[in-house]
């Protein structure tokens, strides 16, 4: 393995130790478990995302779907998009073909609670979420599955869980969520009804021997994870939702929502493609909508290539409640190095940044195209060493989770209980098309005409109202605290 090859800088970033060599294996990406293959040599390898495109039979997103999503939406596509970071879907086209006509469709992602705190990792579905829900404005359900969690886990407890569904939902929150289009729910709060009811009919249709062949469950199963697929997928049905999208199921049946997610959790959804191509309302020729998925890559380990962050193992990540001096002393003792053993060795050959962690973190947070492409030549170049690459992605990082934990101390349980109450949420859709979104009007699930304002209630108005005026009070205090300190400074 590579080290630090700045000189001053091994005074403060130790040499990482070496990664402890495994037996040759094919790289394994499921929802439970994520690894790169294993060469011969015992070493892990990068994951292989064009093999993962072959496998799962999902589509690149190439450069002619960029430009139409930028001639669709008018906005520049989001980073993660133009690095390939955002690198493969399924029926993308299809719901820019929804946008451009103004037909409804709607995003979805979740998150699994299992920590007191989400780590960067857990962060970059949410934020290219964020960008989606602002450039399509369109409504957005957050999943918290807790009852996975707690069938996952031979340790948690059910009470653990939902501590840690709390905690995490504010961590969501902190992301910038438009919460008059966002609803977050808790699987063991929401459970029942028109959701309960799609997940009977999407379990109805999924077999033992399919569940086995797509999770590789045995007979040594819990029942409870053989099921969950079915929850998880039921999710992606905008009938499940009828204070979003009302009670006409002859409607809402049809209306396809896109995922973005990690590409581990393409199976489920895989599966619920499936069951929803062979499902019809009623005995009508109205098929359940398929799930449109977007995929992303893995933010590797700070163990580098072939790794995934853990929640549970505090060295592999950086956390979003890390201070800046943790942060710092993670990427210089742990981060992998793509640098040469030696300073003339690396002055002469080069960095490889394919494998360099923090090159690759830079990847994920800088936003400026043109400064990252400076850095990749001084560093494979020679020109920039170790040290002083780590030192960028520390100063990146810090600004980072500092401006995130921000935001995540203004957010406090009223914050909470508002964006996970059930209630109409507010969206436009393409200000360039006509709004054919069956909206809910009111709290009792009847829904407005096609074409209608999809207007909130009194009621809702004045709660959200309250939580806008709650938060501008907020950033009020927040921005007088820092004029003082400021000026403290400067005295």
């Amino acid at each position: 393995m590579a080290t630090n090859v700045n000189a001053e800088a091994l005074k403060e970033a130790p040499i990482p130790e070496a990664i402890e060599k495994q037996a040759a294996s094919k790289q394994t990406v499921d929802p439970y478990n994520v690894q790169g293959e294993v060469g011969e040599d015992g070493v892990v390898k990068a994951i292989d995302y064009n093999k993962l495109v072959e496998e799962f039979g999902t589509k690149k997103i190439d450069q002619a779907l960029l430009d139409r999503l930028e001639r669709v939406t008018g906005k520049k596509p989001h980073r993660f998009l133009r690095r390939g970071i955002v690198f493969s879907h399924r029926d993308l086209e299809l719901i820019l073909d929804r946008y451009e006509k103004g037909e409804p469709f709607f995003l979805y992602t979740g998150r699994g609670p299992s920590s007191d705190s989400v780590h960067v990792g857990h962060t970059i579905p949410f934020e290219f979420t964020k960008w989606l829900q602002d450039t399509f404005d369109v409504p957005l359900v957050i999943m918290m599955t807790d009852d996975e969690k707690y069938l996952f886990s031979d340790k948690r407890t059910i009470e653990e869980v939902e501590g840690y569904c709390s905690n995490n939902a504010k961590d969501i929150i902190a992301v910038g969520f438009d919460p008059s289009k966002t609803f977050i729910f808790s699987d063991f709060q929401f459970m029942g009804g028109a959701f309960y009811k799609n997940v009977v009919r999407l379990s109805k249709h999924i077999t033992l021997n399919q569940a086995r062949a797509i999770f590789g469950f045995n007979d040594s199963t819990n029942i409870g994870r053989i099921h969950f697929g079915s929850i998880q997928g039921a999710s992606s049905w905008a009938s499940s939702f009828p204070h979003i999208f009302g009670e006409d199921e002859s409607k809402t049946v049809a209306i396809p929502c896109l995922i973005p997610c990690a590409i581990d959790q393409d199976p489920y959804f895989r599966m619920t493609r499936d069951v929803s191509a062979r499902l019809k309302y009623k005995n009508t020729n109205t098929s359940y909508a398929k799930p449109a998925l977007i995929h992303s890559r893995f933010l590797d380990a700070l163990q580098g290539p072939g790794t995934k962050m853990s929640a549970s193992i505090d060295e592999s990540a950086i956390f979003m409640r890390d201070t800046p001096n943790q942060i710092k002393n993670k990427i210089n003792k742990y981060a992998y190095s793509g640098g040469k053993v030696t300073v003339e060795e690396h002055r002469e050959k080069g960095g490889d940044t394919s494998v360099d962690v923090a090159f690759q973190y830079l990847r994920f947070f800088l936003e400026d195209d043109e400064e990252l492409e400076k850095i990749r030549v001084a560093y494979e170049s020679g020109e920039m060493l170790t040290g002083e690459l780590k030192a960028i992605c520390i100063k990146e990082l810090q600004t980072y989770v500092a401006a995130f934990q921000e935001r995540r101390a203004k957010v406090d349980d009223e914050a909470v209980r508002f964006i996970m109450e059930t209630r109409p949420l507010k969206w436009n859709g393409n200000p360039r098309a006509p709004i054919v979104v069956p909206q809910v009007q009111n709290g009792d699930g009847d829904a407005a005409a096609e074409g209608g304002d999809g207007k909130l209630t009194k009621n809702q108005l004045k709660k959200l109202e309250k939580q806008k005026q709650i938060e501008a009070k907020k950033a009020q205090k927040a921005k007088e605290k820092g004029e003082k300190d400021k000026g403290d400074a400067q005295a």
